[in-house]
């Protein structure tokens, strides 16, 4: 009687974490990685480099530091998306990146959302990343202008409303928060 070997997947592939083949094709480039993670409020964007020991993070950025820099607005939108690209990639190029790749792991890329909204924020800072100008947000959205010029009759943005913000105020304050981050 013959036994019949079984192969178990990583367990990182197992829990639907980590496409390997993906990974071995971003780690082939020998370049750092500009890890773009988004959450339903939030969004976090690294600079990775690989080692065999382990992966080490030269540099980070979560759409919660841009509070402590003054964003009064929320933090799972587009203008902040932008916002922590730019961030990310100012703090990588003070750490000596000059160039990465993208790596949006399993979430799925869709134009002129959020993930390419950071992937823009990064390139604008002067970081060099293969990208498309098709897949990025016009400037509209990134500057948040499509938010301001929208008619709230309901209780959509009642946060805003809440902490007595207006919605025609989200694109001088994106502007001023960029301002600050670019002279960093």
């Amino acid at each position: 009687m013959r036994k019949k070997l079984i192969s178990m997947p990583y367990r990182r592939k197992a829990e639907g974490k980590t496409d390997y083949r993906k990974r071995m094709t971003l780690l082939m480039s020998g370049k750092p990685r500009l890890v773009v993670r988004r959450s339903h409020n939030h969004m976090l964007v690294q600079i990775i480099e690989y080692h065999e020991d382990g992966d080490k993070v030269l540099a980070t950025a979560h759409s919660s530091e841009l509070k402590k820099l003054g964003w009064k607005y929320g933090t799972g939108n587009l203008p902040s998306s932008y916002l922590v690209g730019l961030l990310a990639g100012k703090k990588a190029l003070s750490k000596g990146v000059a160039e990465c790749i993208v790596d949006l792991g399993l979430q799925s890329p869709v134009a002129k959302s959020g993930l390419y909204a950071a992937v823009k924020g990064a390139v604008d800072s002067g970081l060099a990343v293969p990208h498309s100008k098709e897949a990025f947000p016009d400037e509209n959205r990134l500057t948040g202008k499509h938010i301001s010029d929208f008619k709230s009759d309901g209780n959509q943005f009642s946060r805003y409303r809440k902490d007595n913000l207006r919605l025609d105020g989200i694109t001088a304050q994106f502007k001023e928060l960029k301002d600050r981050i670019m002279k960093v």
